[in-house]
């Protein structure tokens, strides 16, 4: 995460770090870049993700990266949020876990056109360039 926002931050763009609050020290791991926020915990940061975020994307991770992914694709599906959210499907790291979602459309426990929510690319040119012209799913979904 550092690496990225860093290059984010280099290439003008606002940078926002939430991180975890703990006995009174903000837990922060590396060099930090642009504004970091405290928050009490996972909740209250995913919350803050939410609303100051302008969209989502989603890099080869472990479990949180996929509970976040799963969580604002679902808030995304609940008109909680109508933000792009986007998956850099990096040497094919999450064609098992897009299959998996694919078998979900096909057995009718996703919608089609909720499928639609996730944006995909391998490379990230690929991916902010799918994610500018996507104009959100969620957006065509509640006009």
């Amino acid at each position: 995460m550092g690496v990225v926002s860093q290059i984010v931050h280099q290439g003008g763009c606002n940078v926002l770090g939430l991180n975890k609050y703990i006995y009174g020290l903000t837990q922060i791991i590396g060099t930090t870049t642009g504004h970091v926020k405290p928050v009490i915990d996972m909740h209250q940061r995913k919350t803050k993700m939410m609303r100051e975020s302008d969209c989502f994307i989603a890099l080869p991770g472990g479990y949180g990266t996929l509970e976040e992914l799963f969580e604002v694709i679902s808030w995304a599906q609940l008109g909680v949020h109508v933000k792009p959210v986007g998956l850099l499907n990096v040497n094919g790291y999450y064609n098992h876990l897009l299959s998996m979602i694919d078998k979900a459309v096909q057995d009718e426990f996703i919608k089609p056109f909720d499928r639609n929510i996730l944006v995909t690319a391998s490379t990230v040119k690929e991916l902010i360039n799918k994610l500018e012209v996507s104009d959100s799913v969620c957006l065509m979904k509640l006009s």
